[in-house]
């Protein structure tokens, strides 16, 4: 077994908190930024620019999140080169990922128009809706080059375990956010698209901080690591196939999990702006508790991917077993506190009675969802770590089609039946990737064995 390097993180559950802790509070503020833009827009008691700013929220997710392999894959990556006291290749890992995210941030900058025209011709809103929702996008594609470079920047920091970086990051992009998206909203009446203004422009920001905390954990400027990283090293084609395999199948489990969270969005805006608008109420609540509860897998993420380059089966464990006491727990705590709290945030985030009126109705299965979508998000961990890419493609891969089977199945019940199978996808998923759990064991398993002999 490899003895962790003298870098090594040590693995009590006070290091867990104090690692998970500045995650929580980046992660809660991106929730809170999705609050805001709702709250901009729905107290103006417009629904239909509500609706139009949920349904180009949901395909900007789609699309930039296809790429959100430079943060997950980076993570497990960076994880793992660090445990195994590989610092060239760190740095190497980093100035990969910068210049694929740019460069493809420029590509989908490009061909923005085709995507919104695209995207809106296959989903199902009205023209209101769809006018408002082209605006948003528009405003959005401004900052993709540097919303993709940003999530490769963010993994790199939490693969190093350097989350109070990460928070301060995400401060930044998500105040400067908020502070934008009232100015061209409410100060000059820029309506949906301000909101996505707001957004491109915050992520221009965090970009550039971002640069500048990648200096301060290295030492050294970006220019100046890319000056110091051997040519040979940054070109290496088997670390270079590496990269594109695990980024491959991870971008395709990425697809099929926006896949999913588009249909359920296209299930609300099947039965009219009303419903479109309540749901989108009520994924704000989801979506905060699916932030919240990342930061304990980010921190499996790194926890596992530092035992996994270092071949310690023990270390691997303990790490699943001490993050996920801290996520069960806040799971709970969460489900509790919606169900409390849950009216008048919802009488807070929408002036209209109708859009208050369904999501008080189906407020308790967004409170059940921080229970049912724990196990899911910490086995994401998991396998992001552990760089297990084919795994993650294959339990979301099949996830998605079945519940878009169950979600066909259900369609008699309105959004009784919407909500139903978007709580059962978690279950899906976490089902699937407990499946090729026994086989990860055993793999590293047998590499300690190998280290032994």
């Amino acid at each position: 077994m490899t003895k962790a390097p003298p870098t090594a993180l040590p693995l009590t559950r006070r290091s867990i908190f104090a690692q998970a802790w500045p995650i929580m509070l980046g992660q809660a503020s991106i929730p809170l930024v999705g609050i805001v833009d709702t709250a901009v827009i729905g107290r103006t008691g417009d629904a239909v620019a509500l609706a139009g700013v949920a349904l180009g929220a949901t395909i900007i997710s789609l699309v930039f999140w296809t790429f959100g392999f430079l943060r997950m894959g980076m993570t497990g990556l960076t994880a793992q080169a660090h445990g195994s006291g590989q610092r060239s290749e760190v740095e190497a890992l980093l100035l990969r990922a910068l210049a694929l995210g740019f460069a493809l941030g420029l590509v989908l900058l490009a061909i923005s128009w085709p995507i919104r025209e695209a995207a809106l011709a296959v989903l199902s809103g009205t023209p209101a809706v769809d006018a408002e929702a082209s605006g948003y996008m528009q405003g959005r594609f401004i900052g993709a080059p540097a919303a993709l470079a940003v999530y490769a920047v963010n993994g790199w920091l939490l693969g190093l375990g350097r989350t109070r970086e990460a928070l301060a990051l995400q401060i930044v992009m998500n105040v400067a956010n908020i502070a934008l998206d009232v100015w061209f909203v409410w100060g000059l009446g820029f309506g949906a698209f301000g909101v996505g203004l707001g957004t491109a422009c915050a992520e221009i920001t965090a970009l550039v901080l971002g640069l500048l905390l990648v200096g301060r954990v290295a030492g050294a400027s970006v220019l100046a690591m890319f000056a110091r990283t051997p040519r040979d090293l940054l070109a290496n084609r088997a670390r270079l196939a590496k990269l594109f395999a695990v980024n491959r199948d991870i971008m395709i489990r990425t697809i099929a999990l926006l896949i999913l969270f588009t249909w359920f969005a296209n299930a609300g805006a099947r039965q009219g702006a009303t419903a479109l608008a309540a749901n989108h109420v009520l994924l704000q609540f989801v979506s905060f508790a699916a932030f919240i509860l990342d930061a304990f897998a980010f921190t499996a993420e790194e926890r596992v991917g530092s035992a996994v380059g270092q071949r310690d089966r023990a270390r691997f464990l303990r790490a699943i077993r001490m993050t996920g006491e801290f996520s069960l727990a806040s799971g709970a705590l969460l489900a509790l506190a919606f169900l409390l709290a849950g009216g008048p945030l919802i009488d807070l985030l929408t002036t209209d009675a109708e859009v208050r009126g369904i999501a008080r109705t189906f407020l308790p299965f967004a409170a059940l969802i921080p229970l049912l979508g724990m196990p899911s998000w910490m086995l994401d961990g998991v396998f992001i770590g552990a760089t297990r890419g084919k795994a993650l493609r294959n339990a979301g891969v099949m996830a998605t089609v079945l519940y878009i089977l169950l979600d066909l199945a259900l369609r008699p019940y309105d959004n009784w039946g919407v909500w139903i199978a978007m709580s059962a996808s978690y279950l899906l998923r976490a089902g699937g990737l407990a499946v090729y759990f026994p086989g990860l064991l055993k793999e590293l398993e047998l590499h300690a064995n190998q280290d032994e002999s």
